[in-house]
């Protein structure tokens, strides 16, 4: 039995580092998650340790590379009620005034073998989300890793690319999973995806979205019943593609559209066993958020079963091109310092996509025009106009332009009158009642 005390961050991040470094050589392992501390950057001090030994020896420290040898001893199976047998154990353990989480994977002695076989044997089962911030689409790569590889005898890697912005910005989350006697030894995205898992239709507008997709690959997207974009045309004819309205099953079942496109993507995977992702998606939010379990749940089941498969959509021959961005400006070739290039550029943002099914909007007849409202939105998309000559009014609030709002609300719990409500989001609803901050450029 192997004990490794580390300081590190998250579950996952161990679970990412040690596929990356240690290997299927190791047969029993304990992992100590304290309260607090530093995240594991380099598993090969730990890797000198765990090649046949029955315990290690160690302590927390404060160095990045996990653990120095030389302090107090502990025995691992004296954590545990019972004596090994193949499986995953788990516990918590009272240090004081520190708590920790121990988890202890067991193979009798013997090397981890994975028990699930992947779709192609000789090459990584991967996966890209596409989503925007806010939508839960890191989190969704973090669990289907976590339950890959704890539960499911994979090797596999997770990481996410993201603006500072956080909410509204572009978020991709890729997941690589490969067999337990093959290491994964790189975390470049994925370019050449088996399945790409798209958060919010919008981005179906971006070519990047579809980019890499292989010819018998799969496209999940969330939308609702409805025509089919005319962008999927651009996938292959013979992928696999499936719609699934996450956004309306998460807002039904009082849950988030990550945990409904979990369950899609499992339904469409019969090796990614559903039971054992839902089991790790409640591990992720039973700590913080204990009441979102069985919302989650209920979502989740019925991502697995309430989706539609279309037919006939993609129109392009074998692997679609990857996409790699090139950098606009050179060492040759950047423009003086101090120059912006593109003034007003933000004119051009889309962020309608941020918003998770609601949305606010304005009665006039109870609207008193005090401001409130413009004074905590983050976005500036509340339109302003001239009062009527005469009237009570100077300046007046016209309306929302939805190409600017999140949907984050705080207008609506700003509002002292009642005048602006939260209100689901239906097809057409915000176009019906958009009006335009600049009429002139974005009509």
């Amino acid at each position: 039995m192997l004990f490794f005390p580390v300081r590190t961050g998250s579950l996952e991040s161990f679970c990412r580092y040690c596929c990356l470094g240690i290997g299927p050589e190791v047969a029993d392992l304990i992992w100590i998650k304290p309260a607090s501390g530093v995240r594991i950057q380099n598993v090969h001090h730990a890797q000198r340790f765990l090649k046949g030994a029955d315990r290690i020896a160690g302590e927390c420290s404060g160095r990045r590379d996990g653990c120095e040898a030389g302090a107090e001893e502990k025995d691992a199976d004296a954590l545990f009620a019972g004596p090994a047998k193949p499986g995953v154990d788990r516990v918590t353990i009272k240090t004081g005034e520190s708590e920790l989480g121990a988890v202890r994977l067991r193979s009798e002695g013997k090397p981890q073998q994975g028990t699930v076989a992947l779709p192609h044997a000789g090459r990584f089962f991967e996966v890209r989300f596409e989503s925007i911030g806010g939508l839960g689409a890191h989190a969704a790569g973090q669990v289907l890793a976590t339950a890959a590889v704890i539960r499911m005898g994979l090797n596999g890697a997770h990481f996410s690319s993201y603006g500072s912005e956080k909410k509204g910005s572009l978020v991709r989350s890729f997941v690589r999973l490969g067999p337990t006697d093959r290491p994964i030894r790189t975390s470049a995205p994925v370019e050449t995806p088996d399945a790409i898992v798209v958060f919010h239709a919008a981005l179906l507008r971006n070519p990047a979205t579809l980019a890499g997709l292989i010819k018998d690959g799969t496209f999940i997207y969330n939308a609702p019943p409805g025509p089919v974009p005319v962008e999927l045309a651009a996938l292959p004819r013979t992928a696999r593609v499936i719609r699934v309205d996450a956004l309306g099953i998460a807002m039904q079942e009082n849950s988030r559209p990550n945990a409904v496109l979990l369950g899609t993507l499992a339904g469409a995977f019969p090796f990614l066993d559903a039971d054992q992702i839902l089991e790790a998606l409640s591990e992720e939010f039973a700590g913080k958020h204990p009441e979102a379990v069985a919302s989650n749940e209920r979502a989740f089941r019925r991502g697995a079963t309430d989706f539609e498969k279309l037919e006939g959509v993609g129109r392009a021959k074998g692997d679609l091109p990857v996409a790699r961005a090139e950098p606009v400006w050179g060492y040759e070739t950047q423009p003086v310092g101090g120059i912006i290039p593109e003034p007003g550029n933000m004119v051009w943002n889309d962020l309608s996509a941020s918003r998770t099914g609601w949305l606010p909007v304005l009665d006039r007849e109870k609207c008193i025009h005090c401001g409130l409202c413009d004074l905590v939105c983050p976005d500036y998309c509340l339109t302003w106009g001239d009062g009527e000559d005469g009237g009570k009014f100077e300046r007046e609030l016209m309306g929302v332009d939805y190409r600017y709002c999140k949907g984050c609300l705080r207008c609506v719990e700003s509002c002292p009158t009642g005048a602006l409500t939260k209100e689901t989001e239906t097809a057409g609803l915000a176009d019906r009642l958009r009006v335009p901050l600049f009429p002139d450029l974005i009509p």
